[in-house]
């Protein structure tokens, strides 16, 4: 599990860290990734926009994504599926099957 983790990086190392995730895990393991994720059309979670900021402010490359971004990423990675939930408040968790 990587929680607030991956926004610190940019993308070439999200998804170094992700397939690194991939490769620690058993076969039928399960790696979740949660964050305040921007909304698939940019336009609604509004904490997520300005946490994204944020980290290209605080950070040399980090940012904030969607979960469909995440969920590509992973698939990517090799996980045979993923998805997206909400937490409560602004967070969402994305949750990957090897």
């Amino acid at each position: 599990m990587m929680g607030h983790i991956l926004h610190d990086w940019n993308l070439d190392e999200k998804k170094m860290l992700i397939r690194k995730a991939y490769e620690a895990i058993p076969e039928g393991g399960a790696f979740i990734a949660y964050d305040a994720l921007i909304d698939d059309d940019r336009s609604k979670n509004a904490f997520g926009l300005l946490m994204s900021l944020n980290m290209l402010i605080e950070t040399p490359g980090g940012f904030d994504f969607t979960g469909a971004d995440c969920v590509g990423w992973m698939k990517e990675a090799g996980f045979r599926e993923a998805r997206v939930e909400r937490l409560i408040g602004p967070d969402f968790m994305v949750v990957g099957i090897k």
